[in-house]
């Protein structure tokens, strides 16, 4: 992924608390530790606290991957005008001085550099590099899976390196050569009065290679499209609408690393349990007796078999009770189980409980009409 122009403005090092110098380890260790701390699970209703959230996962998305780390630092060392000149540079305002670079200053160089374009991060010194593209897929998990974790696979039809030229668009036996036109850059440089802008060579198409005896089975573009299996792991506790990221597993690079391959998850409905987070939750029936004078309620558990709830004596329907560490396990916390009670209502009743229905009706008398007494005032 092309840097962000972002990056020029944050410190994603602050943003976690360490150094610049710091190890990957201390990086993750340090995202770890504020995820826990600021995690929206553990601080609900705190819009400051998932706002930090989101600020340490964005940073941590950046410094605790090698290749956008040393990207980043190389955008963050050029600084925000890169060679322009900060403030209180030599020349014009802000520093930014066209004379001073002898006349020319080649925007393609620094933008398409920075951006993705023109000769990319390698410099002018050769073939430019380009990274290949992301690709996205959809995976369906059902509720267990996604809740404990897994390792699997999915089956792609995409853009791979050519199997019979391994990439170089040449036929066996043969290579490509260096395109004169641009001296293997991959751009040709177009003068505009003072500045001097970089464009892709229109000999070669930007490859900054010629291919005289083209692959006779991807016609010398280097790849061809074939199905291919990814395996990779899904961490526990994964939520439906989850964008997973693996890396370096999506279009093939030219010169340049592959692009990154994104997932999109969606978990299937279980028939008993619904997720909030790490939080399992349920639903579960008992009667108006075991409401009034209290019950021991055998209950469900995703994965341990039954546990035991008391409902105590005098229990509302709708009342929920937490049962501790029956949830699902993340990165982050063990979820607790929150069950929630509502007292059931027969449709139909036999004889023998209409008559004790109607026998509570008249022990409690004119109870009913009192507990409405404040909605008629």
């Amino acid at each position: 992924m092309a840097p962000q122009r972002e990056w020029f403005e944050k410190d994603y090092y602050a943003a976690l608390g360490v150094s610049k110098e710091a190890s990957a380890k201390e990086i993750t260790k340090a995202y770890r530790k504020l995820a826990r701390k600021l995690h929206p699970d553990a601080n609900p209703d705190d819009a400051a606290a998932e706002a930090r959230f989101k600020e340490v996962s964005a940073a941590y998305g950046v410094v605790g991957d090698d290749d956008k780390r040393r990207e980043y630092d190389e955008v963050r060392t050029m600084g925000p005008m890169g060679g322009f000149g900060g403030p209180g540079g030599a020349g014009g305002p802000g520093g930014f001085s066209p004379g001073g670079m002898g006349g020319h200053f080649d925007l393609g160089d620094l933008f398409g550099g920075l951006f993705g374009q023109g000769g990319g991060m390698g410099g002018r010194g050769g073939r430019p590099a380009r990274r290949g593209v992301d690709l996205e897929t959809r995976l369906t998990l059902s509720f267990e899976d996604a809740a404990h974790g897994l390792t699997t696979a999915i089956n792609l039809v995409s853009d791979a390196p050519c199997t019979t030229c391994s990439g170089s668009g040449a036929r066996p036996g043969t290579r490509p050569r260096t395109c004169k036109a641009c001296g293997g850059q991959g751009v040709q440089a177009e003068n505009q009065g003072p500045f001097s802008f970089s464009r892709p060579c229109g000999q070669c198409g930007g490859r900054g290679l010629m291919v005289d005896d083209p692959c006779g089975s991807c016609q010398g573009a280097g790849i061809e499209r074939r199905p291919r299996r990814v395996e990779f792991n899904i961490p526990p506790g994964v939520e439906d609408g989850k964008r997973l990221r693996i890396p370096r597993r999506g279009g093939p690079g030219h010169g340049g690393p592959a692009g990154d391959l994104f997932v999109l998850v969606t978990v299937s409905p279980h028939n008993l349990f619904d997720r909030r987070g790490a939080d399992l939750m349920l639903t579960v029936p008992i009667t108006y007796p075991e409401a009034v004078l209290g019950a021991e309620v055998s209950v469900p558990t995703l994965d341990d078999g039954p546990v035991t709830l008391k409902v105590p004596a005098g229990t509302r329907s709708g009342r929920t009770f937490r049962v501790k560490g029956r949830g699902v396990q993340t990165d982050l916390r063990k979820g607790d189980l929150l069950v929630t009670v509502e007292v059931f209502v027969p449709e139909s009743t036999t004889q023998g409980e209409r008559s004790a229905v109607e026998s509570l009706a008249d022990a409690m008398g004119a109870a009913g009409g009192e507990l409405r007494n404040d909605l008629t005032g």
